[in-house]
């Protein structure tokens, strides 16, 4: 199965300008999960407290989870539909969907609701990822989509950042239901922004077969459009049941079976690693002996380590691969993570963490842009979802392990041996792909 690949003209900048837009529109999109990665983090404390909703620590752990399930549910499925309707149509069906639910997050009577509502936004919020990364990567000169895509997730942290300092302004002077109406006020600039700005992919125009479409996006934004796409490729853009089962099909298929479960493990150990360490590092260390807590100095590190590591990450994979950055990129990490466990003095254990984010966090997009650029355009966003998805269920188990640990009284520094062990078995998850050429 084929389908036509798309670069962008470099003789016509003004349309070049137009589909400049969809990097930073998109870019937004991903920010937003960033956002969700610690807002709820930020609010538990409150919510325990008998005025609120008198959460206990098994209520706040369901709170969590049910999230994560919603973003699992979200990438397997929107993902998927993203192949069939369109990359613009999903992309800000999922934006105006999370971004309604959260606001109505802010005026949950009791936990039950709260948590409905947060499972409701996951599903909107699971979505955004792999469309977005999708759109990107559609958009982008051959041979960058390393760049483009790890350019792209700096948005996740410098969105976990921005979330993290706001808190500590608004939740003791505003209360946090506020945190949640901020949370949802992008959209109002977002969605219009989009519905006047975000062309829809050439790539998925033709993969569908609508090629007078293609080619009028083509000329509207810049794109060079090179040979039709096959048969085979416009009939899996067909909408419905069908269609759906079709094109996750073929991800099973035609020598994509093998990829397909191979990065689906590698996505699992590395949101294991990034919702492990996001949730509970802080208090491995303080069960080390560490004075930092959950200092927003301790995330600024870990994150800033993260947005650097995105940036050199990506110009890496777009000299040697995506394949063997990421093993790298894994490897790396497991390292670091292992070298956590030595009791170091304050400016050491900073220094260790800005490094731990450089690459346990830049790993996983690393698989993100394999995948993006391993599969043809009438399956990439049902790939990705399905990596996004896979790795959800890592996200989901992170959590429980290390916390499990925490009770346990060994966290430190069994717990970092764990981490390390789940680096090392991503670099080998990573090693079973094999890197083809993508059909477009």
């Amino acid at each position: 199965m084929s389908s036509t690949p798309v670069r962008p003209a470099t003789s016509r900048p003004g349309a070049a300008r137009a589909a400049g837009w969809v990097a930073p529109l998109c870019w937004v999109a991903v920010l937003l999960d960033g956002f969700d990665l610690v807002v709820v983090g930020t609010v538990i404390p409150t919510l325990t407290q008998p005025e609120e909703f008198a959460l206990t620590g098994t209520g706040a752990t369901a709170v969590i989870t049910i999230g994560l399930v919603g973003m699992m549910v979200g990438a397997l499925t929107i993902g998927t539909l993203t192949d069939l309707v369109g990359r613009r149509k999903a992309l800000i069906g999922a934006v105006a969907a999370f971004s309604l639910l959260t606001l109505l997050c802010a005026f949950a009577p009791n936990a039950l609701v709260f948590g409905i509502l947060r499972f409701l936004a996951g599903l909107g919020l699971g979505g955004c990822l792999p469309t977005a990364i999708a759109m990107v990567n559609e958009f982008t000169r051959s041979g960058r989509s390393g760049r483009a895509t790890t350019t792209i997730m700096t948005g996740y942290h410098v969105g976990a950042v921005a979330t993290a300092a706001l808190a500590i302004v608004v939740i003791p002077s505003l209360g946090w239901r506020w945190m949640f109406v901020i949370g949802a006020a992008p959209a109002l600039v977002l969605v219009p922004l989009m519905l006047a700005r975000l062309p829809e992919s050439a790539s998925y125009l033709l993969a569908a077969g609508r090629r007078a479409e293609a080619e009028d996006v083509a000329r509207r934004h810049g794109l060079e459009l090179e040979s039709p796409p096959d048969r085979a490729a416009a009939r899996s853009g067909g909408a419905g049941a069908g269609g759906a089962a079709a094109t996750v099909r073929s991800l099973f298929t035609d020598g994509h079976a093998r990829n397909t479960l191979a990065i689906g493990v590698t996505s699992f150990m590395g949101l294991l690693l990034v919702y492990g360490l996001n949730n509970w590092l802080p208090t491995i260390m303080r069960e080390a002996g560490y004075e930092l807590g959950r200092s927003l100095a301790f995330l600024l590190v870990l994150n800033v380590g993260a947005v650097v590591g995105l940036l050199v990450a990506g110009a890496f994979a777009d000299r040697v691969g995506s394949r063997l950055a990421g093993m790298i990129w894994f490897a790396s990490g497991a390292v670091f993570l292992a070298l956590l466990s030595v009791r170091l003095p304050t400016a050491g254990l900073y220094l260790m963490c800005f490094l731990t984010g450089c690459f346990v966090f830049s790993a996983q997009v690393l698989v993100y842009a394999f995948t993006s650029a391993n599969n043809p355009p009438h399956v990439r966003a049902t790939a990705l979802g399905w990596s996004a998805g896979a790795g959800r269920i890592g996200a989901i188990v992170g959590p429980v392990i290390t916390g499990a640990l925490v009770t346990a009284g060994i966290a430190f520094p069994w717990g970092f041996y764990v981490f390390a062990v789940v680096g090392a078995l991503g670099a080998v998850a990573l090693s079973v792909t094999r890197a083809v050429r993508p059909a477009g």
